[in-house]
């Protein structure tokens, strides 16, 4: 009987993990395309290891929209949409937090509010050993985004929208 019960939950959480994968090559394979222009970061924490913490203007300007409301209930954590319009390019502009979506251009983007930081799909970008300096040039992440606003980051680009560095997502 205890077997049954470890082999039944092995073969759940396996199914789950799965399902989370094909979740993600599905979002990689059919998601729109949507960049997001950089901010400025300390040069100290910009390379860590393999690793590139990251930071994204449209975060900035999410904090500014939310100050307000998260300090009235004194908020740490939050789950939400920003609502963006994206020009030629699809490069990502502020639009609302809270506004409905009107424009064809339109589009909602999921965002987490935690430990006071905005973050989208991921906070760092992982790296080939050597790449880093090359990644030091990057101006937009780009992602994928899902239908339900589900990000996930591809690539680092140039202001010219070119991938940077060795990507196998493409």
């Amino acid at each position: 009987m205890k077997n049954w019960v470890v082999l039944l939950t092995l073969i759940a959480a396996l199914g789950l993990v799965n399902f989370a994968i094909f979740q993600k090559e599905q979002l990689l394979q059919h998601g729109d395309t949507v960049y997001l222009k950089l901010a400025p970061l300390d040069p100290r924490s910009i390379m860590q290891g393999d690793y590139m913490a990251l930071r994204f203007e449209l975060a900035d300007e999410i904090e500014a929209a939310l100050t307000a409301k998260a300090l009235e209930k004194q908020q740490d954590t939050l789950d939400g949409q920003v609502q963006v319009q994206l020009n030629d390019q699809r490069i990502a502009r502020f639009i609302s937090i809270e506004s409905a979506l009107n424009e064809k251009t339109d589009l909602s983007l999921q965002f987490r509010l935690r430990n006071g930081q905005i973050k989208f799909a991921t906070n760092a970008y992982f790296f080939e050993e050597g790449t880093g300096n090359i990644l030091a040039e990057a101006q937009f992440g780009e992602f994928k985004v899902g239908e339900d606003g589900e990000l996930l980051l591809i690539s680092l680009t140039d202001e010219s929208l070119k991938q940077l560095g060795n990507s196998t997502l493409r």
